[in-house]
């Protein structure tokens, strides 16, 4: 398979470094305005009051979703089976969680969209694409696995005369 060109690449990655910043600055100019404007509709009080009852509901949905992954998950370890799917919805909820504790009402409303077993699967689909091209990216020749003179096009891979071939024996 043919690697990206190599500006498509650093425009990628350029794209990946400015994204924090962006949201760095976004997400709370975007809070604070969402909170001034509720702010004026049912008053500074009722605000707050909204407020603590939202991360007190958060921490209601992060122990009750929290424990349904945890369970799911020793369920499928027990089982013998591959926990991807109970994996993405641990951190989903852990990430949820996160967003629901802090204040603000965008990332309540976010985390809130995490949490939810209904809007999971959506995000639980975003996650793992994401995941896997990064591992793809990531994988032998990629970035951050330098190619040795062993492992390249030159011998196809094959390993160099250093390696010893061999079978290898369990005993019981």
């Amino acid at each position: 398979m043919a690697s990206p060109h190599p500006a498509a690449r650093t425009s990628r990655r350029r794209r990946w470094t400015l994204l924090p910043l962006v949201l760095f600055v976004a997400v709370p100019l975007a809070e604070i305005y969402v909170l001034i404007q509720v702010g004026q509709v049912i008053g500074a009080w009722w605000t707050i009051v909204l407020l603590v009852l939202d991360s007190i509901l958060g921490s209601w949905l992060i122990k009750r979703e929290g424990g349904r992954a945890w369970a799911a998950l020793r369920t499928t370890l027990a089982s013998g089976r591959m926990p991807a799917r109970e994996i993405a919805d641990g951190a989903l909820v852990l990430i949820g969680g996160t967003l629901m504790l802090s204040p603000g009402f965008v990332s309540d409303a976010f985390g809130i969209l995490l949490i939810l077993p209904v809007t999971r699967p959506f995000f639980r689909r975003l996650l793992t694409s994401v995941v896997a091209r990064r591992l793809v990216m990531a994988g032998p020749g990629g970035p951050g696995f330098p190619r040795t003179p062993r492992q390249g096009p030159g011998n196809g891979g094959r390993p160099g005369p250093d390696v010893v071939r061999g079978d290898v024996v369990d005993e019981p």
